[in-house]
């Protein structure tokens, strides 16, 4: 039998569990294993190398900083990683130019399920439920700090005080753009229903 391939999903949580307790060799083993599949996807999203070089790099730290906060049942590495990948690739769009039309299929999630399943076949790879395909199209329509504050509250599972302090913002402010966020998303999502 084969060994493990490098994005075993196995092996990818234990590297991020390493990486947690700061053991850089891990976290080392962890880039290399990923990176070149997170760069792909960061140059998908950004059309351009020199901005998803940067992306990767800020990803990175973002995933270091995190490695605590990865919960192994909400997602599977690889799915955890691409999202931090996708939040930091949204923000360098906008950043660059505030005006930019975002193509939601470009961001469609069913990207994120390919990623962290290198097995599946292409049909597999891009099998996708209609709600996901909802939620990642509502994501998509807020705010991109308003998404980061969201995707650090519920997809790392941050309370709203250390979501405040990553962000270096006040917590009055991080509970507003939860509650707002949450309220467009649940209105876009019931729009999506009607349709």
């Amino acid at each position: 039998m084969a060994s493990a391939s490098p994005t075993d999903p196995q092996q990818l949580r234990a590297w991020l569990a390493a990486a947690a307790a700061r053991d850089a060799k891990a976290f080392r083993a962890l880039y290399d294993a990923t990176s070149p599949k997170l760069f792909g996807y960061a140059l998908r999203i950004l059309h351009k190398r020199e901005l998803a070089e940067e992306v990767l790099q800020e990803s990175f730290v973002s995933i270091w900083n995190s490695a605590r906060s990865y919960q192994s049942q909400l997602a599977a590495p690889m799915t955890w990683m691409a999202a931090i990948v996708r939040n930091k690739a949204l923000d360098a769009l906008r950043r660059t130019d505030g005006t930019l039309e975002i193509n939601v299929d470009t961001f469609d999630s069913s990207i994120l399920n390919a990623l962290h399943d290198p097995g599946a076949t292409p049909i597999e790879a891009l099998q996708i439920s209609s709600d996901a395909k909802a939620l990642a199209y509502c994501m998509s329509m807020l705010e991109g700090l308003h998404r980061q504050v969201i995707g650090m509250a519920f997809y790392h599972d941050l309370s709203h005080s250390e979501v405040a302090q990553q962000m270096a913002i006040p917590i009055g402010t991080v509970k507003t753009w939860i509650r707002r966020s949450l309220e467009r998303l649940k209105t876009c999502l019931a729009k999506g229903e009607r349709q």
